[in-house]
């Protein structure tokens, strides 16, 4: 006797939107407060865990080293947490996320200096890196379809940019208790143990957002479908086979933006330091203020791109940052307003992309393989180019010519502004299919 097809099922619909955009946004701060932590407090922890040798500028620089490996470990969470969240539902997949997070964060804390265990510091300081990168490649690929996902119709873009709020929160938190610390303890004793309490801090935080997690639901049905026998499990690299156009175009909108991210949200302070010899607590300060104002545009253009489009967005922020980043770095002295105008003007053309990069990406997939397909390529791309960007400028200055690194940056816009204007079609209206 024959059957008759059973027709898919449509992406759920959550009964409360409101309880899903704080699951994703809360467990997400708690994720990037872990991973950015790291950043702010490199200056302190460096020449405990590296011996210097030669260069002064040589445990700084395999600090950063270490910060760009972490990034190398997000293509493969994106792919593996990705296909997870793909065949067993992006819940799961963030509750996995977030502790591995937490385990990486509490294995920095207590990360013993060289001067103690030798070699066998950096091995351990680069294994926790290790840890949450897989961890925050994994986290973005489950994180940003949720997030899309759980939408109401016409406002996917107001959704997405909770992604950078959330993101921006945990580096707000991070900045914010680095800067405090600094401030109150004093660099002696910051180089000494202070540096260790950021991570302990956020190991216990990761605790905080898994009992948050606990209550959200999940968004895609494909997943019950997979667990019911009514659909077959994505392939891990289905997105890739049946979807490359869409993979190579995540990463040709990527490019720009994870650079310019990376060198204005968590460089520029160092970058500061290093050309014009800025004061490191000072430069701590004004990168807290600059993420409360980068933080506050994220929904507002959010619900600008609904109106608009996501096109015309990431055009402004690229035709910007392929104009902007070397006449502004090049007007950086070591005055306080001037630092503050520097990183405030960018972050407005950076929250052009920041606001629409989950929605994009999503909405150039199937659910089926949405995760894996938006997760992978975008953490590959944010790897070799975001990863690397303070890697790259620190080298440059040990190498005295940090003139070039702005150069570098409009570059990279450059490409991406050709892909938005020449290869991007508008994806705001069109249903997740």
């Amino acid at each position: 006797m024959a059957t008759s097809p059973i027709a898919p099922s449509p992406v759920g619909i959550p009964r409360s939107r409101v309880r899903q955009l704080m699951a994703a946004s809360v467990g997400n701060l708690v994720e990037w407060y872990d991973w950015y932590a790291y950043s702010f407090l490199t200056v302190f922890f460096a020449k405990q865990i590296f011996p210097a040798t030669g260069s002064t500028l040589v445990p700084l620089i395999s600090s950063f080293a270490i910060f760009a490996v972490g990034f190398f470990m997000r293509p493969l969470g994106g792919l593996l947490v990705g296909a997870f969240a793909d065949r067993f539902g992006r819940k799961a997949a963030m509750t996995f996320t977030i502790l591995l997070m937490g385990g990486g964060s509490l294995l920095l804390a207590v990360t013993p200096t060289y001067a103690a265990a030798g070699v066998l510091a950096p091995i351990i300081l680069t294994l926790a890196r290790l840890i949450q990168g897989l961890s925050v490649g994994g986290e973005f690929a489950a994180a940003t379809t949720f997030l899309v996902e759980s939408a109401p119709p016409g406002r996917r873009g107001l959704f997405s940019s909770f992604q950078y709020v959330s993101t921006t929160l945990g580096q707000l938190l991070a900045s914010g208790l680095a800067a405090v610390l600094a401030a109150t303890l004093g660099t002696a004793a910051m180089d000494d143990y202070g540096w260790r309490i950021p991570f302990l801090v956020g190991a216990l935080l990761s605790l905080v957002g898994l009992w948050i997690r606990k209550g959200a639901e999940e968004t895609s049905t494909v997943a019950e479908d997979i667990r019911q026998g009514r659909a077959e499990r994505p392939r891990m690299f289905e997105f890739l086979v049946h979807h490359p156009s869409k993979a190579a175009m995540i990463v040709g909108i990527t490019v720009a933006g994870t650079v310019s991210y990376y060198t204005w949200t968590t460089f520029l302070p160092t970058y500061a330091q290093l050309s014009v010899k800025f004061d490191a607590s000072e430069s701590l300060t004004i990168g807290t203020i600059s993420l409360v104002f980068f933080m506050v545009l994220q929904p507002l253009l959010g619900m600008l791109s609904d109106r608009i489009g996501r096109r015309p967005m990431l055009i402004t922020f690229g035709v910007a940052f392929t104009l902007l980043p070397v006449p502004l770095l090049a007007t950086l002295s070591n005055s306080f307003a001037s630092l503050l105008v520097v990183q405030c003007l960018g972050m407005v053309f950076l929250g052009c992309f920041t606001s629409v990069s989950a929605a994009v990406n999503s909405e150039l997939f199937p659910t089926r393989v949405r995760a894996a397909g938006a997760g992978f390529p975008y953490s590959l791309t944010v790897a070799i180019f975001g990863g690397t960007a303070p890697l790259i400028g620190t080298a440059l200055k040990d190498a005295k010519m940090i003139h070039l690194f702005p150069w570098y940056v409009s570059a990279l816009a450059l490409v991406s502004t050709l892909v938005y204007v020449f290869a991007l079609k508008e994806t705001k209206d069109q249903p997740l299919s």
